[in-house]
């Protein structure tokens, strides 16, 4: 089969590679759409150390059952599916009590570490366990059905945070998935929803999806903005979808006293927090991993046209463009959200 591999730090080849095997509960799936994440595009150069090369990356994908496992039962060639991009055991301690995204010794598709390598999906072919398999609905495409797994990313980080009815909400990043965690607030009842980014197009993008409000993050005293649309006291809630020290400390300056602020971008390894403010305002500060049991929620509410995931999607194109692809990606090329590969 044909795949993309990193065959070393910001460098792709197109490759012959041998099909995958799947094991006897795993499925293989021919590819028919997958999403360029931002964590392969921050990966591909070395910088997280969790695309160590050589490695087909490509977690967010869909595709149709080339292939079952001997002792698969629910599922048959044909079935129109996609997965989740976490690999755990079911008899894990925390998978056990409904904490499978913290399960020790989990894998994800399309990562490679000093702890484990699985390939991904910037390939014809994938095998995944069909424990994480979802059927995708009639009428979703499979480039729809690719960017599900985003759209659980951004559902799980508002199930981890306390939320009311009109209540404020900052989102700090407007990408990929800040635009997902807008359009989630809304459906979820939020009054007052307050995007903050530096490109001007993507906080109009976000305008456009349910926030009331978009600033640019390097306009005057953004805080004061916030707490003046919210009856001088800060936002009820924020979402950091960045993960680099100044995009925290926007979302920690923005809120009230007794927040939650929800962290669900990683780009730093480490960052400062001003521990001081956080005590005396008494902020929670947590971190949201990846999805837990979200994904048949984000199928339906792209089934139903609830959340849009078209309005991110910047390009389609074959595999063998997808080093160009990276390439513009890791650019920072404007008006660039998501593009989709299809094998």
């Amino acid at each position: 089969m044909k795949a993309l591999v990193l065959t070393e730090y910001n460098h792709f080849e197109l490759q012959d590679v041998a099909n995958p095997k799947p094991g006897p509960t795993d499925v293989l799936i021919r590819v028919q759409a997958v999403g360029i994440c931002g964590s392969d595009v921050h990966g591909m150069d070395g910088s997280t150390g969790r695309r160590i090369p050589p490695i087909v990356m490509g977690h967010e994908a869909s595709g149709i059952i080339a292939e079952i496992g001997d002792d698969v039962r629910e599922w048959a060639v044909g079935d129109r599916v996609t997965f989740d991009s976490t690999v755990y055991k079911l008899d894990d301690w925390y998978s056990r009590r409904g904490m499978y995204n913290l399960s020790d010794g989990r894998e994800v598709v399309g990562v490679s570490t000093p702890q484990f390598h699985r390939n991904g999906a910037f390939a014809e072919f994938v095998t995944v366990p069909q424990h994480i398999l979802y059927a995708i609905p009639e009428g979703v495409s499979f480039t729809q059905a690719a960017l599900v797994e985003p759209v659980a990313v951004a559902l799980h980080a508002l199930s981890l945070t306390p939320i009311q009815v009109n209540d404020s909400a900052v989102v700090v990043g407007a990408g990929m998935i800040g635009l997902f965690v807008i359009q989630a607030l809304k459906l979820a009842g939020c009054g007052q929803i307050i995007a903050i980014d530096l490109d001007d197009d993507r906080l109009a993008l976000a305008q456009q999806l349910g926030a009331t409000h978009a600033f640019r993050a390097d306009s005057d005293n953004v805080p004061k903005q916030v707490q003046a649309l919210t009856h001088g006291r800060g936002a009820d809630v924020a979402f950091e979808v960045v993960g680099i020290a100044p995009t925290v400390q926007t979302a920690i300056s923005c809120v009230r006293k007794g927040a939650t602020i929800t962290l669900v971008g990683n780009l730093s390894p480490k960052i400062e927090i001003p521990l001081q403010a956080i005590v005396t305002q008494q902020l929670r500060l947590q971190g949201s991993c990846a999805i837990n049991g979200e994904y048949e929620a984000a199928l339906s509410l792209i089934s139903s046209g609830k959340i849009n995931v078209e309005a991110i999607l910047s390009a389609e194109a074959p595999l063998t463009e997808g080093a160009d692809w990276f390439s513009r990606l890791y650019a920072k090329e404007k008006g660039l959200i998501k593009v989709v590969l299809k094998p």
